[in-house]
């Protein structure tokens, strides 16, 4: 079968801006395809990650991308998963490869959170939630990650600021990242002063509301070696969905998630310890502790200790530098372009373009040696409704 690739990526500059989603899109087009043919003479199908016609009044994402793209009579679908629509597509893409229907696969997500103002927003996302069970008594996203945080601080030793070190952390990051929405770092006092949202999460323990888009081109390897142009391996992708509802299951052990990376890292032929980088899904401080617990990265009770340094965190911890890119918290969440801003980060590390960066082998908190595996984790709706994880490589054949 054929190995599918990252063979280029781009996006749109993240956060609020009057471009309309379309437009968005063609930003994060031109950046990936810079120096490459056009679209229309590489791409055989393309994939739209979109988590809600709400904003723009807006279905049909795959033919007014593909449209956009200059592609015609090309397989053209949208992807919804709520905040995992990106990764969906992004896996779909990586499938028709691997299945050699296609040589090259356009997956691109997209955004336009900000044209229906915070009430849009929140209703969008409620959107996510059960119908019967949930959106009915008129929960938030926010309320929804509150129980989750209050439960996880209740059954370990967490406390509130050290919720706040893994914002201060990512913001951290996203200082590094010229693609991050916020550029600025942050301190603990910043974090813990800023207004409640839902107790005990606060504004800065939230990822904000954004508009953006992303483009990832999968290609198979010898495609990529054609084009001369930098790949990572795409080794191992899996997904899991979970029940809808909260109240339905174990609210800090992230069930599905766990499943969604187990069955990467089986396709990819590693462990969680062999991970030098990751993006996790934290939209809110509470699950990247929650989430670095669930894909064995950190033992049981002790993800929230996700901003030390490794030499510091407690026996059980895998060296991994997480979320180099800021997370969700500090680069932005653009709903359906998350997954695939990931993969973004993850493809610019492994290629050395981001070796300044935390993880790289010229940042802060990088080693001597430049990482070789990265690890995406996206998650949509609360916690794992559905999740999709995916293993990417730089190994020698495709290589820098």
């Amino acid at each position: 079968m054929p190995q599918p690739v990252i063979a280029a990526v781009g996006s749109s500059p993240i956060g609020r801006t009057d471009l309309p989603g379309r437009d968005l899109f063609s930003l994060a087009l031109a950046e990936a395809f810079d120096g490459l043919p056009a679209p229309a003479e590489l791409v055989g199908a393309l994939y739209a990650g979109n988590q809600s016609e709400r904003y723009e009044n807006q279905i049909m994402h795959g033919t007014l991308l593909a449209e956009w793209a200059g592609l015609r009579h090309v397989p053209a679908e949208r992807v919804e998963g709520c905040a995992a629509a990106g990764a969906l597509a992004l896996r779909h893409a990586v499938k028709d490869v691997r299945n050699g229907e296609h040589d090259a696969v356009l997956a691109c997500g997209v955004e336009k959170m900000t044209a229906g103002g915070t009430a849009g927003a929140t209703e969008s996302l409620a959107a996510a939630f059960d119908r019967a069970i949930e959106q009915r008594s008129g929960v938030t996203a926010p309320s929804q990650y509150a129980l989750l945080a209050q439960r996880y601080l209740h059954e370990t030793d967490a406390t509130e600021r050290d919720l706040a070190r893994i914002a201060v952390k990512n913001h951290r990051n996203g200082a590094r990242n010229p693609r991050a929405q916020f550029g600025e770092e942050i301190d603990v006092d910043t974090v813990l002063e800023s207004q409640p949202v839902a107790p005990p999460l606060k504004l800065f323990d939230c990822a904000p509301v954004g508009d953006g888009a992303a483009v990832v081109l999968v290609t198979s390897a010898e495609t990529a070696a054609d084009l001369g142009v930098p790949a990572v391996e795409l080794a191992g992708t899996g997904a899991a969905a979970n029940n809808i509802a909260v109240a339905e299951r174990d609210m800090t052990h992230i069930e599905g998630a766990r499943i969604a990376a187990e069955r990467a890292y089986a396709e990819a032929g590693i462990e969680a310890a062999d991970v030098d980088i990751a993006e996790v899904h934290d939209a809110f401080t509470v699950s990247e502790a929650l989430l670095s617990e669930a894909v064995g990265f950190a033992p049981e009770g002790r993800g929230y200790q996700s901003h030390l340094p490794p030499a510091e965190r407690d026996d059980g911890w895998t060296d991994v530098a997480l979320s180099t890119s800021g997370g969700l918290k500090a680069r932005g969440h653009p709903i359906g372009a998350t997954g695939l801003l990931q993969a973004v980060e993850a493809y610019e590390q492994l290629t050395g373009v981001a070796a300044d960066r935390p993880g790289g082998a010229g940042g802060p908190d990088g080693g001597p040696d430049a990482p070789e595996t990265a690890f995406l984790l996206n998650e949509g709706g609360v916690a794992d409704a559905v999740t999709v994880a995916h293993v990417l490589t730089a190994g020698p054949e495709v290589g820098r």
